[in-house]
């Protein structure tokens, strides 16, 4: 997808290398598959704003980054909640299709790749319903 992923903790190498073999392992084929980084002492998860100081730990926090450095999509859940990576993946080809398209494009509430995109423009305003509904579940 053309995309670059870091896993950054609080935990040092030893407690991701020890995680990584001896759990992640028997879940995902091969362990892993992007560079896990130490955040000793949370200075990256205070900037990001996830570092819990008192507890010493970081919220788990996802945080899509454009080419240009410039934060596009965060969420921060706090760890008794997992995280959904289809989820995190249709945002990924969203925020690509948006960017590629220059701003003529935007993406409604629930699209998926191949769903019918919005063009931005006055014509648009107060005309979404036209064009696009929310899926039925």
């Amino acid at each position: 997808m053309g995309i670059e992923i870091l896993s950054v903790s609080v935990d040092s190498i030893y407690t991701h290398k020890m995680w990584n073999e001896h759990e992640l392992s028997k879940m995902v084929d091969g362990g892993v598959p992007f560079p896990m980084l130490s955040d000793a002492g949370g200075k990256v998860g205070t900037l990001y704003g996830v570092y819990d100081e008192e507890a010493g730990v970081e919220n788990r926090g996802r945080f899509i980054i454009d080419p240009d450095g410039i934060v596009q999509g965060f969420e921060v859940l706090t760890p008794p909640v997992g995280r959904n990576i289809e989820e995190s993946i249709r945002q990924y080809k969203a925020f690509q299709l948006v960017r590629e398209a220059k701003g003529t494009k935007a993406t409604p509430a629930e699209w998926n790749p191949g769903d019918p995109v919005l063009e931005p423009g006055p014509d648009l305003v107060g005309n979404v319903w036209k064009v696009w509904s929310p899926k039925k579940k």
